[in-house]
């Protein structure tokens, strides 16, 4: 597996800021990316060389508003739902599986959405308004779930005290309504979602002048604010909101991030006439679907053959890149040939001044291998699916072994379930920077790779680990239920420490920081420039399709296992059912996932980069 070559390397924290960002430059002039040393000529450029566009004062007037947004927005959506899952097991009443189920179904739709949100900010309405849709969404659905815990009438009654508050059976139920209620509440959180992830980051970019200097440095010292307020803002929700939730009160739990959320808002218009407003310039997708319908309508013309002159090449459509951008030119390849027919010249096919008569009937060589890009990144990107399946279990079983599991930090306090995901947070943490200034250098000086390993192995290493998070997860459970069934008296709590979940959760820290960080730079390498909302997108439909692939195996598994009076490995009481077979489940799929990714990525074939073509319109 070969790397790319000519890419300096950077912290892997700004490669997640980063990706999604096309920062339009200057004066006309090519630059070979193939070479090392010229690669980042663009973030060189002397100041006096660069002609700067016109543009409305922002920078860090707006960062403020833009940051304090961000801030307030992540800290309400973070501060309902690290917890949901306790929610949905104890006030709501759900049964194990069917809670996981639903957490699974609705995290699917809204890790969907911002790929939805992405085409209509490009294509439509912009990223500002998209952002102010988005956060009203929020908004509103935020309200409806911290009116559910406050009114009566919305939520089921509580449990008869005489039992466990986890052992579910004797309690009463959610109505349809109440359910109906719940799912509005979250079809609006996954609207609000759709419009704030993809936009937010670019949106602060925005607010730079990438062709000066100090706009350089802004855009840099804002990756640094933008993942420092990140950080903070999970250590808030997953330890003062979860306890306050857990031990206070719900309604308060709630209410503190509506009421940060409000506060988002209120930030984010504060700093409308700062703000620059970037037009929305048309989506990649439109493109892509213009180059498929293309081939499709001339599947019966006929490629050059290879051995012509320039294989052919003067026979295609290949316009100069527009004016004002900044494009990676690809070259035409032979990968996926029938696309190829989509930039065939045929009669009436160009107007006398060159232009296209039917943008869906011809297309560029770019657009086409562009829609080339998505398609041999597609078996890759499948591999992450699986992956992801397992380190999304964090949020779901791994929660209901906490709670049936001693919890007590000293002889007072007692760690929240929810709150145990900063225990994989603080891995990933702790890890990235330390691999980025150690470890690469380290592996740098043995492999001669700019970044120590190739991306692709840096993907498979994070798929190793995730199986064996499976694995120790699966061995972890098999104890905790030997000890609860042994001594865990009427209540069923075994009597061991929650943090021997430590090890599982350090383990999918690992994954995380290895095959998620690895995929978004992957994909941000592997598509140009034009494509980087594809590239941005591309991880939250990872998690949409690692969701609906837990959701299928539990209800799978919630149908088929047990029987002849014995209940399901995923029975509403834990320690009646075998979680760890579950676990064990999802370790072997990553196995053969292990295999069938080391398959594809040494098929895989890097893109190849002819020049970067910078120009500005007068």
């Amino acid at each position: 597996m070969d790397d790319i070559t000519g890419n300096k390397q950077r912290p892997s924290w700004v490669y997640c800021c980063s990706n999604s960002i096309s920062i339009p430059s200057s004066p006309s002039r090519n630059i070979d990316v193939a070479s090392p040393e010229k690669h980042h000529q663009l973030d060189h450029l002397p100041v006096s060389d660069i002609k700067p566009a016109k543009r409305k004062p922002g920078g860090w007037k707006a960062m403020p508003f833009v940051l304090g947004n961000e801030t307030f927005e992540r800290m309400g959506t973070f501060g309902l739902l690290s917890n949901f899952m306790i929610f949905l097991l104890t006030q709501f009443h759900l049964e194990q599986a069917s809670a996981a189920n639903l957490l699974n179904i609705w995290s699917g739709i809204t890790n969907f959405a911002p790929l939805i949100g992405a085409f209509i900010s490009d294509a439509y309405i912009g990223r500002f308004r998209t952002i102010a849709i988005g956060s009203f969404a929020t908004l509103i659905g935020m309200i409806t779930l911290t009116v559910i815990t406050w009114v009566p009438d919305l939520h089921p009654p509580s449990c008869p005290k005489s039992h466990d508050q986890v052992n579910l059976h004797p309690c009463t139920g959610p109505t349809s309504t109440q359910l109906g209620v719940l799912v509005i509440g979250l079809a609006f959180l996954s609207i609000g979602t759709g419009g704030i992830r993809p936009c937010s980051l670019p949106f602060g970019i925005d607010q730079f002048d990438p062709t000066s200097e100090d706009g350089r440095r802004g855009i840099n010292s804002f990756f640094n604010w933008y993942y420092a307020t990140f950080t903070v803002v999970l250590i808030l929700a997953l330890t003062v909101v979860v306890y306050i939730q857990d031990n206070i009160s719900w309604v308060i739990g709630f209410g503190i991030p509506t009421l940060c959320m409000v506060g988002s808002i209120i930030l984010f218009f504060l700093g409308t006439k700062i703000y620059v407003h970037v037009k929305p310039e048309g989506s990649v997708f439109t493109g892509i679907a213009q180059a498929l319908v293309a081939a499709y309508k001339k599947r019966h013309a006929r490629l050059p053959d290879d051995d012509e002159k320039d294989g052919g090449v003067e026979s295609y459509y290949d316009p100069p890149p527009l004016k004002g951008t900044v494009s990676t030119k690809l070259p035409l390849t032979n990968q996926f040939r029938m696309i190829n027919k989509a930039a065939l010249v045929q009669d009436g096919d160009l107007k006398p001044d060159g232009s296209r008569s039917n943008p869906w009937r011809l297309c560029s060589i770019q657009q086409i291998e562009e829609a080339k890009c998505l398609f041999k990144i597609f078996p890759v990107w499948a591999s992450g699916i699986v992956c992801f399946t397992a380190i999304v279990q964090q949020a779901t079983f791994t929660i209901s072994q906490a709670l049936k599991m001693d919890r007590h930090l000293g002889p007072k306090f007692e760690i929240p379930p929810g709150t145990l995901i900063v225990i994989s947070m603080i891995t990933v943490g702790i890890w990235v920077p330390f691999y980025d200034r150690v470890v690469v250098p380290a592996l740098r000086k043995v492999t001669g790779i700019e970044n120590g390993i190739t991306l692709l192995q840096r993907i498979g290493i994070g798929i190793v680990f995730s199986f064996l998070s499976m694995v120790v997860a699966g061995i972890g459970e098999r104890m905790r239920r030997a000890s609860a069934l042994a001594h865990g008296g009427p209540s069923g709590v075994a009597p061991i420490s929650v943090l021997w979940l430590a090890p599982q959760l350090s383990l999918m820290g690992f994954a995380e920081a290895f095959n998620i960080i690895g995929q978004i730079e992957f994909y941000y390498r592997e598509f140009p420039e034009s494509m980087s909302s594809v590239a941005n997108s591309l991880f939250f439909i990872t998690a949409a399709g690692a969701n609906y692939l837990s959701s299928f195996l539990i209800m799978i598994v919630h149908r088929t296992t047990g029987g002849h009076g014995r209940p399901n490995w995923l029975a509403n009481d834990i320690n009646a059912g075998r979680i760890e077979n579950f676990y064990f489940l999802i370790a072997a799929m990553g196995a053969v996932n292990l295999v069938y990714f080391l398959f594809v990525s040494q098929k895989y074939q890097y893109k190849k980069q002819l020049h970067v073509e910078l120009s500005v319109g007068k």
